[in-house]
């Protein structure tokens, strides 16, 4: 297992992470999974062995139940394991049981850690954007969480790029701990993030933890022209994350991730994950899993190395068209590109 550093932060995680969406199965998260305790100790058993060092789960997957099922399967080996979650979505009625507010924030991180059974969170990510609550007082709820403890580092979600560097201003000006990383949507199905998350990414040094890494399986090689899809699939239930706005396109991005797989003898589901690996900025790729066969073959991917041609017609198939102002820099302004600038441009 490779570690890589998580942004300008000291902190250093493997290229695989456990995600713990399926964990709990309540509500609507049970057209993810439900992933009881026992099952939860045997996939955190297989990520140790693997050299998984990160996992992530949320206040709201299952209202709080993935939370306590992580907690009981990581007693006994608490410093084995760097813990993630999340806050912002709503976790109750009221109307202060949602959102980045001072309030929201510091009872949603106590209850967290409740939940989880530890005194302190590794990584505290805000889960997405809250238009309504100022800035500075989201970023001194946050820092003051961690000048007592609580958590270690706080990381963003979902943010847009101008959501990303206000928030990024704000931390400085006001000299408040900042993100170290920023947990997206990045597959070759959905390469928006490219035109200005993965850019800003590079510039501002923070780290990518990239979530639904196999576009809620669609990646798997199970989804194929001409082909049914398999009943399991969370597309067909009432879970619509990821959206697809080009069924024609995915399918001939499945066709040749399964191509290359076979090349090499393994999943398209590997392939799928280890293209991204390739991709600048991304630290860590969070994986979940229904079972451990479909985990072990997502963590096999860490060891996968695709050769130059075989990641140009993966680039190649998934390519999506530059959007303004990019197409009109690279035709007026590839004289002076920045690193970051070369991530899109290049």
């Amino acid at each position: 297992m490779e570690y890589r550093q998580l942004g300008r932060s000291g902190l250093r995680v493997s290229t695989m992470t456990l995600g713990t969406m399926t964990f709990g199965g309540e509500g609507g998260f049970a057209n993810v999974g439900n992933t009881d305790v026992d099952g939860a100790r045997r996939l955190v058993d297989l990520c140790i062995d693997r050299g998984v060092n990160l996992i992530d789960t949320a206040d709201v997957y299952s209202q709080g139940a993935s939370e306590k099922i992580v907690g009981e399967a990581v007693k006994g080996r608490r410093d084995d394991v760097l813990l993630a979650t999340k806050v912002r979505m709503p976790m109750g009625e009221g109307p202060n049981d949602a959102g980045l507010s001072r309030e929201h924030i510091v009872r949603g991180c106590e209850d967290s850690l409740r939940r989880l059974g530890v005194d302190h969170v590794d990584l505290y990510q805000v889960h997405a954007w809250d238009g309504q609550t100022p800035l500075e007082e989201s970023l001194e709820a946050l820092d003051t969480l961690v000048r007592k403890g609580k958590i270690r580092y706080i990381g963003c979600s979902n943010y847009s790029a101008w959501h990303l560097m206000k928030a990024l201003g704000v931390s400085e000006r006001e000299h408040l701990q900042r993100f170290v990383s920023q947990q997206i949507h990045y597959t070759l199905q959905e390469r928006a993030v490219e035109q200005e998350l993965v850019p800003a990414t590079l510039d501002q040094d923070l780290g990518i933890l990239v979530w639904s890494p196999l576009a809620g399986g669609l990646l798997s090689g199970k989804f194929r022209r001409g082909k049914d899809s398999p009943e399991t699939s969370r597309h067909l239930t009432e879970w619509s994350e990821p959206p697809v706005h080009d069924q024609e396109r995915l399918y001939d991005i499945v066709e040749v991730a399964v191509e290359i797989g076979e090349a090499h003898g393994v999943s398209a589901a590997q392939v799928s994950l280890a293209w991204l690996l390739r991709k600048p900025g991304v630290s860590s790729l969070v994986v979940g899993a229904r079972n451990e066969e479909q985990l072990s073959d997502n963590l096999a991917a860490a060891e996968l190395t695709l050769t130059d041609d075989e990641v140009a017609r993966l680039d190649e198939v998934s390519a999506t068209p530059l959007r303004y102002p990019y197409w009109h820099q690279k035709q007026t302004a590839s004289d002076r590109l920045s690193a970051a600038d070369r991530t899109l441009l290049g």
